[in-house]
């Protein structure tokens, strides 16, 4: 009997989305409920999270604790509870920031710099300090160990000497890889640390590396060795790799000097007779590289909405933003008021929507946690941390909804009602079916799946916080407006947000949320992701 007064109580009180082409009526309680998605709230959580006060909302900074806690504490003013078990709306992370400390090199007393002539990157330093004093170094080809082509063939005496290797691997005269004899390379071309394993397990002291795309790596790499890295838990550095620098070609010419011809003559040698001839080059090489490893706190912020059906409640929607950004860079605070203050405070309204939802009686039937993630920009750090902790079983975790960077229009549109989707229809076609039925019947955006096409260049769908739930199995949704000039600038600023084209993207994601938490039956993950 009290099942079927719960099932009767559900039919007249709880407003599932029908999947249908109805229009949404003025008195459906949905709209009711996703009409308290307001561009001004969002415009007033956007002007305390992107101001100079939050220095740029850094992990492990000041300023993002400090954002965090102004989350929470809109969280406690709205009568939203954290997830059971927890005394606050925080989940308590543990990162480690590792950074570049001292970095000298001498070639022949020629001072070279980091970054301009030469790159050490700090998380991928074996020890806290390496060493480079010799006063010669052995050309090794490409320092390649392999069952079809090997650089140490001929090679004696390498213990305590430093290498000098070639990225990538050598190619015959027709362009096939001497490992794989075609014209498909080989892993040895993309895993510089199997080279330096290799290198290890010879005895060698030091492995300079001359790179291809050094400018390509610097930049890449830029941010991390300035700032640092900073990584989820411990840290296990790669103890069984030789030490290493990569050097530009500018710098190569400095090592090689009045060996130059000899060593590109064995270099050619290479590709027509399929063996290295090591040669000796006299240099003077003095190199001292250290790093600092320090403990970095973070928090995930919390708001659980509890499922009204006893059957169901123990599923759950979580729906996430990252609300962490790049910090300060001298005296430029990067706010990131689009990037991703705008998903934040579009979050922050989902979570509220719900909460009216639990409180008038109205649902939700399963349960839905609203988490803002930190870490995102240093490697989707805090939704991995909660992936590997989660708060709830993950098999018991329906989809993911994610929100990041809503608030501004890019110059492939020239009307602001749209965002693109990515990931939907990537593990599950009821997710996908689920939102634009949603959208047609309620917000009528329009959606643009460019992103969502696995050969975009882009490659979004593995840059934001749903690839931690994609990747576990977990069907997720992702909206996104784009990028524009403003990405990762210090002008990603409050004044040049569109609230209430933030306002509606999360009532679509609120509108989704809401049919994935009262539908009869759980979504299916019914397409596996190639």
């Amino acid at each position: 009997m009290k099942n079927l007064l719960f099932f009767l109580f559900l039919c007249f009180s709880s407003p599932v989305i029908a999947q249908s082409d109805a229009p949404a009526r003025k008195g459906d309680p949905v709209v009711m409920l996703a009409s308290t998605i307001k561009g001004d709230d969002i415009s007033e959580y956007l002007h305390v999270l992107a101001a100079d006060d939050m220095e740029g909302r850094e992990t492990g900074k000041p300023g993002n604790r400090k954002a965090a806690e102004y989350i929470a504490s809109k969280f406690v003013e709205m009568g939203i509870p954290s997830a059971p078990g927890y005394d606050s709306h925080f989940q308590e992370l543990a990162f480690t920031r590792v950074k570049l400390g001292t970095t000298e090199l001498t070639v022949n007393d020629f001072t070279f710099r980091n970054m301009k002539d030469f790159v050490v990157i700090p998380s991928n330093m074996p020890t806290d300090q390496i060493v480079f004093d010799t006063d010669e170094v052995v050309f090794m080809g490409y320092g390649i160990e392999d069952s079809t082509y090997s650089d140490y063939t001929y090679a004696s005496d390498l213990p305590g000497k430093t290498i000098l290797i070639y990225s990538g691997e050598p190619t015959d005269v027709d362009g096939n890889s001497l490992i794989t004899r075609n014209v498909q390379l080989s892993r040895w071309s993309s895993s510089l640390e199997k080279k330096l394993r290799v290198a290890k397990t010879k005895g060698v002291a030091g492995v300079i590396v001359i790179s291809k795309d050094f400018q390509q790596l610097v930049n890449s790499q830029r941010r991390f060795i300035l700032s640092g890295r900073t990584i989820m838990g411990t840290p296990e550095f790669a103890e069984d790799q030789a030490p290493h620098i990569i050097v530009s070609s500018t710098l190569a010419e400095s090592l090689l000097g009045k060996k130059k011809k000899k060593v590109i003559k064995a270099r050619d040698k290479i590709g027509k007779k399929g063996k290295l001839k090591p040669v000796t080059i006299p240099v003077d090489v003095h190199g001292t590289f250290t790093r600092e490893v320090e403990s970095t706190p973070g928090v995930n912020v919390l708001a659980y909405i509890e499922g009204i059906d006893p059957e169901l409640k123990d599923e759950i929607i979580i729906i996430t933003a990252h609300f962490d950004h790049i910090g300060k860079r001298g005296d430029n605070i990067f706010n990131g008021a689009d990037d991703n203050a705008s998903g934040t405070s579009g979050v922050i309204e989902i979570a509220q929507a719900f909460h009216e939802a639990k409180k008038r009686g109205l649902g939700p039937r399963r349960s839905v946690l609203c988490m803002l993630v930190t870490g995102e920009e240093k490697g989707l750090l805090g939704s991995g941390y909660y992936g590997e902790h989660p708060i709830f079983p993950l098999e018991n975790t329906v989809a993911n909804i994610n929100i990041d960077m809503i608030g501004r229009m890019d110059d492939k549109h020239t009307n602001p009602a749209y965002t693109y989707v990515i990931g939907a229809d990537r593990l599950s076609t009821d997710l996908h079916n689920i939102n634009e039925a949603a959208n047609k019947k309620y917000a009528h955006l329009e959606l643009d799946y460019t992103y969502n096409a696995k050969d975009d260049p882009n490659q979004f769908y593995y840059r934001s916080d749903h690839y931690n739930f994609a990747k576990r199995g977990i069907p997720a949704i992702f909206y996104f407006s784009g990028v524009h000039e403003d990405y990762h600038q210090p002008t990603d600023t409050v004044d040049k947000i569109m609230f209430d084209k933030a306002a509606n993207i999360a009532r679509l994601a609120f509108y989704t949320g809401w049919e994935l938490a009262n539908r009869d039956e759980r979504i299916r993950v019914d397409v596996i992701d190639n």
